[in-house]
């Protein structure tokens, strides 16, 4: 346990405001570290210092912008797992999931180092003679990047890489729960040869150091991933147009009569309680044909009390902690919630009564669409079993919430399938598999209420950080008027 400092051009350094602020451990309420406690002082500092690395960083060839990705990637793999052991006692997650949200951040820095040799852009004909049209990207300048807690190796990684291999310089803003993982990130970053001033590093509570960030008519693009309260209250009050928003989701799950229940059940658990159900990608709702309700509820319930809560470390453990004992509150609210609409409770609902925030898996059945635990982000292991006659009813309770992340259908029918695929209101659509498992060469993101539209990773993954630039080069030697001149064929 020691004080850890902000990362500004390229210097492990204190806060101007000489406060810091605890991380704790989830699985067991210790002190992991101190924190520097940033205000406006260490902003400004911080983007000072990014506009000189963007003035450096921007004109280094993209390949060779690539070469240093790809070192943060090997680095990453070196390091893979003391990082993981740092994830879990920091976040909560279970290690084999810690693992994963590495290596995450190992193949999305392998995956934008190939992009430093692509940054496509296009050509295309024009409609007049010797001109010649193409578009180019652009870097945008220094980027505002405030990550949650629930990824917090994987989505800062999403999100820097992207960003680096544009062009850009950031400014990492991790969440208050996780700044260890943010900081043996950045660590890992000034191994790789990151020049100063390219990656800087303030931690701090999102009411003040983020509140200033949004405020700053120096910083060029926001890219947010976190609850759609505050990813509203950026949008409205930010100072640059450019902003990117992740905001969550109340995924389904849709389990058809001629589903593999097995399969169908293995998918649930994983994506209900994986993370703790801490997941904007966790499947939250499960749409059951009524005919098979009956014994898939039992196969559910009795896999689910086998769950072995506890430290994440540890060998045999499936479910860890919730992040904070305010996530405890949020769960226990709309477990109120659900039983005062009518809801049957058919396991967990309650808190374990040891050091930690565990929280049971809870289930519930006989669920309807209108009730708040079928309609709003729960972000906790509660599932919501709702019954439905066909696939076009199951369609219509999937669509009846705001968000549009991610789904899932369960279904050896083709057409059943291929209709989920196309009526579904997601970003995603999995088939016989479960809401949760992106891949970091496929574009990630959702629709409504989950977003502003952008998607982060794979090919589309730099739109969000670039413009692109069309450029026109007329060697007629002549003034050519588009749309007004008239070519003639002859």
């Amino acid at each position: 346990m020691g004080i850890y400092n902000n990362y500004i051009d390229g210097k492990f350094i204190s806060s101007e405001s000489k406060k810091t602020f605890p991380s704790i451990n989830p699985s067991n309420e210790k002190v992991l570290g101190y924190f520097q406690e940033s205000n406006k002082k260490d902003l400004d500092n911080a983007v000072k210092s990014a506009w000189k690395g963007y003035k450096l960083w921007n004109n280094v060839p993209a390949p060779k912008r690539g070469d240093i990705l790809l070192n943060i990637s090997k680095l990453l793999k070196e390091n893979k797992e003391r990082l993981s052991k740092i994830l879990t006692m920091e976040m909560g997650k279970i290690i084999s999931e810690a693992r994963g949200d590495v290596q995450e951040a190992i193949d999305v820095f392998e995956y934008m180092a190939g992009e430093g040799r692509r940054l496509f852009g296009i050509t295309t004909p024009s409609e007049l003679r010797e001109k010649f049209c193409m578009t180019t990207r652009r870097s945008l300048g220094i980027c505002a990047l405030i990550t949650p807690w629930n990824f917090p190796i994987a989505i800062p990684s999403w999100k820097i890489s992207a960003a680096l291999i544009c062009g850009n310089s950031v400014i990492f803003k991790p969440s208050s729960d996780t700044p260890l993982c943010a900081y043996e990130l950045v660590k890992i970053f000034d191994e790789a040869g990151i020049p100063g001033g390219v990656v800087n590093l303030i931690t701090g509570k999102g009411e003040e150091i983020g509140n200033e960030i949004i405020k700053n008519k120096n910083i060029s693009a926001i890219s947010f991933t976190g609850s759609r309260e505050v990813g509203e209250h950026i949008l409205k009050n930010s100072y640059t147009h450019r902003v990117g928003l992740e905001l969550g989701g109340k995924n389904p799950i849709i389990i058809m009569d001629d589903a593999n229940l097995d399969l169908a059940l293995d998918g649930v658990i994983w994506g209900g309680f994986g993370t703790t159900g801490q997941r904007c990608t966790a499947a939250s709702r499960v749409i059951i044909h009524k005919n098979i309700k009956k014994e898939f509820e039992d196969k559910l319930v009795k896999r689910t009390k086998k769950l072995r809560l506890g430290d994440g470390l540890k060998e045999g453990i499936d479910v860890g902690p919730l992040i904070a004992e305010r996530a405890i509150s949020k769960v226990d609210f709309y477990v109120s919630s659900g039983k005062k609409e009518g809801a049957h409770l058919l396991c967990g609902g309650k808190k374990i009564n040891k050091k930690g925030f565990f929280y049971e898996p809870t289930i519930f059945s006989n669920v309807k669409k209108e009730m708040r635990i079928a309609q709003e982000e729960i972000f906790g292991p509660v599932i919501s079993l709702i019954n439905v006659k066909n696939l076009d009813e199951a369609i219509d309770i999937c669509n009846s919430v705001e968000y549009g992340l991610s789904s899932s259908i369960y279904t050896e029918n083709i057409k059943n399938a291929f209709k989920a695929i196309e009526k579904i209101e997601a970003g995603i659509t999995y088939v016989n598999s479960s809401t949760i498992g992106s891949e970091v060469h496929l574009p990630f993101g959702g629709v409504k209420g989950t977003g502003n539209g952008i998607r982060e990773g794979g090919f589309l993954g730099i739109d969000e950080f670039s413009e692109i630039k069309t450029v026109y080069i007329d060697y007629s030697g002549k003034l050519q008027k588009a749309q007004i001149d008239l070519v003639r064929i002859k």
